[in-house]
């Protein structure tokens, strides 16, 4: 636990900074084109290199030490920041820059997670994989109390470059934790045949394992089904919430930081918790109980309401994903869990990638139109969500968030998920 604490304290500090130029380069892109579809735009092409790198990123991890990975990654994200920080500075930063900069960023990011996740469970024993989880969702949740404050604050009175040098500074407290420590190394699995495969039965290696597992297949599946609405309500939170407050940097880092709250809290409860004993209760239940507060959020027009469902929402999140990562992490042996982990998560960083594209299109081009005092939907549904700019977004969300809560009530009435833990045996760790 020592070695993980210490790359966990190094995140945290990391992990701040890059939230504050995150939500600080969303001002941006707002202030200067108005446009949801500008907004789904930068998380397209931060999206899109991950679905091309991951399954390259997986047997990488699987093959070499993953704390030089993590550190390259880290070097990346570095001048990635640093490039941006100087277009701003000399007054040549456009939107389409960030296109091509949030691309490498996401590359290499994708690299460092699979990098860490599976380092979990070589630094933790398996009763605490949930706690470990729990507190890496405190450090994302952590980030989003005090980045969109901050942010918030800097931004109208200081300017981007203000966010710049505070998140190049933090890099440095991520790269040196990573220069001290060591992860140890698992040994290769024998019965793979390496040699012997072809470039793409590695990467398919992932894909077919899983497959092979119809208990993991209906992980991967329950968990598509609810990233699908997830990533599309995720996607138009942002522009929603600025519509509808006429752009108000300060109230969406009220409502981002109440986030940030709840994922704190929730991550430190299932932290003291230890989460339920069969884990796949804490996955579809955290989806159904998100699902409720995001519609809840999404109904409700006053900041209060928003900022009081985003808050009881993120307190599920650490739940969700900690218990299904720990599911993970305890049937697939370690040494394979690069390339397994990264097909399961090349299908959430594909649909990541198509979301914001979609949300954008139907925000701006079809429920926007229609939401307006003269549009088709108004008298259906005006009552609900209002005419006004936003309301269209808004209808989006709320249709989103109602699907994510019935997949994880729907999810109960299929064995091979709800069993998952009985019919997959736990692996055994072999190190060198």
């Amino acid at each position: 636990m020592r070695t993980f604490l210490i790359i966990w304290l190094g995140q945290m500090v990391s992990t701040i900074g890059s939230f504050m130029t995150v939500f600080a380069l969303t001002i941006w892109v707002w202030d200067k084109t108005g446009s949801a579809t500008a907004l789904a735009l930068v998380g397209f092409f931060a999206q899109l290199p991950r679905v091309l790198i991951t399954t390259f990123a997986g047997i990488a991890v699987d093959r070499y030490d993953r704390r030089l990975l993590m550190l390259i990654a880290e070097v990346a994200a570095f001048l990635c920041t640093l490039v941006v920080a100087l277009l701003y500075l000399t007054q040549q930063l456009q939107v389409w820059h960030l296109y091509i900069i949030v691309a490498l960023y996401g590359g290499f990011g994708q690299l460092q997670v699979l990098a860490y996740s599976t380092s979990i469970a070589l630094l933790v024993p398996q009763e605490q994989y949930t706690r470990a989880e729990s507190l890496g969702s405190a450090v994302n949740y952590s980030a989003a109390i005090f980045a969109p404050a901050l942010a918030g604050f800097l931004y109208p009175r200081f300017g981007l470059q203000s966010i710049f040098w505070i998140d190049l500074a933090t890099f440095l407290a991520s790269f040196v934790t990573l220069l001290i420590i060591r992860i140890p190394r698992t040994a290769p699995e024998k019965t793979m045949g390496d040699r012997q495969e072809t470039l793409w039965q590695k990467l398919t290696f992932g894909f077919r394992y899983i497959w092979a597992n119809p208990s993991l297949t209906a992980m991967a599946i329950a968990f598509t089904l609810f990233a699908i609405p997830n990533d599309i309500s995720r996607a138009i939170y942002t522009p929603m919430i600025l519509a509808r407050t006429g752009g108000d940097s300060e109230i969406l880092g009220a409502v981002t930081t109440a986030a940030g709250v709840g994922g704190v809290v929730g991550a430190l409860l299932l932290g003291a918790w230890g989460g339920f004993k069969r884990r796949i209760h804490g996955m579809l239940l955290g989806f159904a109980g998100y699902g409720f507060f995001k519609t809840i959020m999404g109904i409700g027009q006053t900041t209060t309401i928003w900022i009081g469902a985003n808050f009881l929402a993120a307190t599920l999140i650490p739940m969700f994903y900690s218990s299904s990562n720990a599911i993970w992490y305890t049937k697939v042996p370690p040494s394979l869990q690069g390339r397994v982990l990264a097909a399961d998560q090349l299908i959430g960083v594909t649909i990541s990638t198509i979301a914001p594209l979609i949300a954008g299109f139907i925000a701006d081009q079809v429920l926007e139109p229609a939401m307006n005092p003269t549009g088709s939907l108004a008298p259906i549904f005006g009552k609900f969500f209002g005419t006004g700019t936003g309301s269209g977004m808004t209808l989006l969300f709320v249709s989103m968030s109602i699907c994510m809560a019935l997949v994880g009530i729907g999810g109960y009435t299929v064995k091979y998920l709800r069993q998952v833990e009985d019919l997959l045996p736990d692996h055994q760790i072999s190190e060198q």
